[in-house]
């Protein structure tokens, strides 16, 4: 099974070399990619609101952060983890993404997801309601725009003539895996995604999702030995017994890869590199 490694994007702090000394460190350990997460704004609690994230945690811009990473390492792989799709203008993600893959030498994944926290589709001008339908053409827009030399487009959210992007990613098109786990989200990945990377236990809930997902794949004439499967294992305690289990049990349920999602702060670079050393060991037995 592949680990993969998230970006500790809430402690790793704003010194460069710590960044690339994180980085380096998770692949010479042999992880499969690093994940970074994306957040464009903090937001604070508001009546019965309360974000999973507030004002006080920092996140790195996700595509500049993946293009630093590129440079320091050679090899490990890259996704966004999860990129939220339908707040950002889609030429300029397309764009991004396709800058990444060329910097990395084709190692990009790029990861998407509609979100939680409607206060940033506020802030940045976007609809919280249409994000699905959204999230589904853009999707289509960004294949076009990495395999055409031009485009022209026509539909709900977007309409475009004769345009291209230059350079043209190494990845034509770049593999979308999509996050979320609601029925609608299973749902569009079986249709027009190359992987799924839910945040569940591997539980009998996750696995009347995946019975889900499998349907729509067969509905939709997808080969599901082609489709790619991450558990995101996200956990509030750095325990090993539990990390095991969550590790096995995905494993059972045929996912290709997992990545340790902890939700506890870690402030020294030391411990989220040891932390990296320990999930390699546990999730290798």
């Amino acid at each position: 099974m592949l680990l993969n490694a998230l970006f500790p994007t809430r402690d790793i702090g704003t010194d460069p070399a710590k960044i690339r000394d994180w980085a380096q460190a998770a692949e010479d350990l042999g992880y499969h990619c690093i994940e970074v997460a994306d957040h464009v704004f903090g937001a604070a609690p508001r009546g019965d609101w309360r974000p999973t994230y507030s004002e006080h945690d920092p996140f790195h811009e996700t595509f500049t952060t993946m293009a630093f990473i590129a440079a320091v390492t050679k090899t490990i792989k890259l996704c966004s983890g999860v990129l939220i799709l339908p707040q950002r203008q889609t030429g300029l993600v397309a764009k991004q993404a396709a800058q990444v893959d060329v910097l990395s030498g084709g190692r990009l994944r790029l990861g998407v997801g509609v979100g939680w926290n409607h206060v940033e589709y506020e802030a940045l001008g976007t609809d919280w309601k249409t994000r699905g339908a959204r999230q589904a053409e853009q999707i289509e827009v960004m294949r076009r725009l990495w395999t055409q030399d031009f485009v022209t487009f026509d539909g709900k959210f977007h309409k475009m003539v004769d345009v291209n992007i230059l350079p043209a990613p190494v990845q034509r098109p770049i593999p979308i895996w999509f996050g979320g786990s609601s029925e609608a989200v299973i749902r569009r990945a079986a249709r027009i995604g190359d992987g799924w990377m839910p945040i569940l236990a591997p539980d009998s809930q996750a696995e009347a999702k995946l019975a889900l997902l499998r349907h729509h794949l067969a509905a939709f004439g997808r080969d599901p030995a082609t489709f790619g499967l991450e558990g995101w294992l996200r956990v509030d305690t750095p325990d090993e017994a539990l990390w095991a289990k969550a590790v096995q049990g995905w494993q059972r349920f045929g996912a290709q890869m997992v990545m340790l999602y902890p939700m506890y702060r870690m402030p020294e670079l030391d411990r989220q590199i040891e932390t990296l050393r320990r999930f390699k060991q546990v999730a290798n037995g």
